[in-house]
């Protein structure tokens, strides 16, 4: 998109002896710019899937006495809680087993 801008600047607007030099800035400009953006972004892993949950709160559903739905980040998931909580009550994931959250009440 910069590269493009740089073209229609140096079509219409920029004099005739500068358009070759504008259209060169833009396009280092824009492997620049397109080179910093690839480096960040590969910086960091991507943050989803169920292992992200560990440590949310949430509430409970429906009452957990042993095996429940509850609500965590606006999705609603499987969860297996040994002391048992009751529906409404805030609950944190404390692990997984593959698709079902373990939680525990939230003091």
């Amino acid at each position: 998109m910069i590269f493009l801008t740089g073209v229609v600047l140096a079509i219409f607007v920029v004099p005739d002896q500068w358009r070759v030099p504008v259209v060169i800035g833009f396009a280092i400009l824009e492997v620049v710019e397109t080179t910093v953006t690839w480096r960040l972004s590969r910086r960091w892993a991507p943050k989803v899937g169920a292992e992200t949950l560990i440590g949310a709160t949430g509430i409970a559903v429906t009452e957990c006495r042993l095996t429940g739905v509850v609500r965590v980040r606006g999705e609603e998931w499987q969860a297996r809680c040994d002391t048992g909580v009751d529906a409404g009550e805030r609950v944190r994931v404390h692990g997984r087993d593959r698709l079902t959250l373990l939680i525990e009440p939230e003091e």
